[in-house]
């Protein structure tokens, strides 16, 4: 690497360093060593490089309004451009994989809820292998050992439902009790053909209890539909009361906007997702990426989750307000290897039940 006037670089990237998160970003040219300036655990970023690149683009499957306050927050703090594609986790995955097919990677920086799909593209060797500052804050459950992926958020998948339509007695306590007759087309939840998180949750569920269990909601008349926002507006609506295998973040949110909606936590568990976030290998701007990447896990956005009803990945950051702490949820464990082989299947199968 060729010798960099230190004095040069830091006085154009000064600004920067009012960060806390950009401090353990930006390296130090020391001849052909790069060193972080701090937290030497993590991985370096090549702040200028970055800068030069000038954009990131990022496929993301993260709530459009925190997707866009955390692509705001970072041009504002980097003066780097963030082109965002939000749509659901698994079309996130097809557009992807069809530019992976093509040879022609458009995205730098993918975030999506399929850790199944994940691990499987990284066996593949799809992503540069990178641990940002902020990367052993994470549980073991949110991350790659390898750095192939960083959980940006952790998605608790539950139910929920209209507080003021469905009698305190008449709510499921488990959930077998969602197959009772007395819920019959008060009902939904989202197609794991569009949500990849409803594929780790149908994927277990059907493990666990057998096709009959969702076989049972067809026969209640559960309605399904693609997104969690449309699960969110239909009970808010009360055109559905019950939000079945659902986002409990979207339930928060809105009960913060003041809707009477109650999150339940079966006595049997919750399903709890991390969302990957990968720096894919041959992207346009590997530099802008990583220092995306390594924003992701700031303390900055990783505030924003609980604050908008969710979970951060980060271990040292509070659980939302209202919700019982991570350490004490009730969690169904998930086997992200079986559902690597299973999730076209798992698919198929749930299209052939509720045709």
């Amino acid at each position: 690497m060729r010798n960099v006037n230190k004095s040069v670089l830091f006085s154009k990237l000064s600004h920067l360093q009012s960060y806390s998160w950009l401090k353990k970003a930006i390296p130090v040219f020391l001849g052909s060593t790069i060193l972080a300036a701090s937290a030497m655990a993590s991985d370096s970023v090549d702040v200028a490089a970055a800068k030069k690149e000038g954009k990131v683009i990022w496929y993301t499957s993260t709530p459009i309004k925190q997707a866009q306050q955390i692509a705001n927050l970072f041009e504002t703090q980097t003066g780097i451009k963030v082109e965002l594609f939000r749509s659901g986790g698994s079309a996130i995955l097809r557009r992807f994989n069809q530019e992976v097919e093509a040879g022609q990677i458009a995205t730098d920086v993918l975030t999506h809820s399929d850790p199944s799909a994940a691990d499987k593209m990284s066996a593949k060797g799809l992503f540069i292998p990178f641990k940002p500052a902020g990367f052993d804050m994470l549980p073991d459950v949110a991350k790659d050992a390898n750095g192939n992926w960083a959980a940006q958020r952790l998605n608790v998948m539950t139910i929920y439902l209209r507080a003021d339509k469905v009698a305190e007695a008449d709510r499921p306590k488990k959930w077998a009790d969602l197959l009772d007759p007395k819920y019959n087309g008060k009902m939904v939840m989202t197609d794991p053909s569009f949500t990849s998180l409803q594929v780790s949750v149908v994927g277990t569920m059907s493990k666990n209890r057998g096709w009959g269990f969702y076989e049972g909601l067809r026969k209640n008349d559960i309605m399904i539909v693609r997104g969690n926002q449309q699960v969110s507006d239909m009970i808010k609506k009360g055109e559905r009361l019950i939000a079945v295998g659902a986002l409990d973040s979207y339930a928060a949110s809105d009960r913060k906007a003041g809707h009477d909606i109650e999150t339940l936590y079966p006595s049997d568990g919750v399903f709890v997702i991390p969302s990957p976030t990968s720096v894919v290998k041959g992207s346009p701007n590997p530099n802008a990426a990583k220092l995306f990447a390594t924003f992701n896990l700031s303390k900055e956005v990783q505030d924003i989750f609980p604050s908008s009803g969710g979970y951060a990945s980060r271990s040292d950051i509070s659980s939302p307000k209202g919700s019982p702490p991570y350490k004490d949820l009730k969690v169904i464990p998930i086997d992200y290897k079986a559902l690597e082989k299973e999730s076209s299947g798992i698919k198929k199968k749930f299209n052939q039940t509720f045709q």
